[in-house]
């Protein structure tokens, strides 16, 4: 049976179901699932502002560096991304205000809702990230939501992932 995820936009309350891509991205999906299985992960919303149709969310680092796999500059509607910064790759001001500026580095879980997506930071060049699950219900709902964000603003917005009950593997 196929391990499902929970992406949620708390305050829009739409939610998409996403199927970890176990084969593809082994290293990744099980730490992330590792992960939700000690409860949701998620934060402030934020949407892209370079990569272009990108909704993601910023957490603490949670188990082992994991590396590249599955990896893309080039996501299409649908991935599911986890990319892994440290501390001094990210912007000072924005940091600070995702306070998360005291930490050693984060976890950026993003998901992808349109065409045309290019990751490619001004700053920094390529940012390649691992896609480690793909949305399989909800993302028609989703996008227009993640639209709204962009369209409407993220304030106040959280993007929370969690496991799906009753999807593999869960307690």
């Amino acid at each position: 049976m196929s391990k499902l995820i929970r992406i949620t936009l708390a305050k829009r309350g739409v939610s998409c179901v996403a199927e970890l891509l176990e084969k593809e991205a082994p290293r990744t999906s099980a730490a992330v699932w590792e992960a939700l299985g000690r409860g949701d992960l998620g934060g402030d919303a934020q949407h892209a502002k370079y990569a272009r149709n990108e909704v993601y969310t910023m957490v603490p680092r949670f188990g082992d560096e994991i590396g590249y796999e599955n990896t893309t500059v080039t996501p299409i509607p649908g991935d599911v991304v986890y990319f892994s910064f440290s501390g001094g790759m990210l912007d000072q001001s924005f940091k600070a205000d995702q306070n998360i500026d005291h930490l050693p580095g984060v976890i950026d879980l993003a998901i992808f809702y349109g065409r045309n997506n290019l990751l490619l930071n001004g700053d920094v060049g390529w940012v390649p990230g691992n896609v480690y699950a793909t949305i399989v219900e909800g993302l028609d709902v989703m996008a227009e939501a993640c639209h709204d964000v962009w369209r409407s603003g993220s304030v106040g917005e959280r993007l929370v992932y969690s496991r799906l009950t009753g999807s593999s593997g869960t307690d």
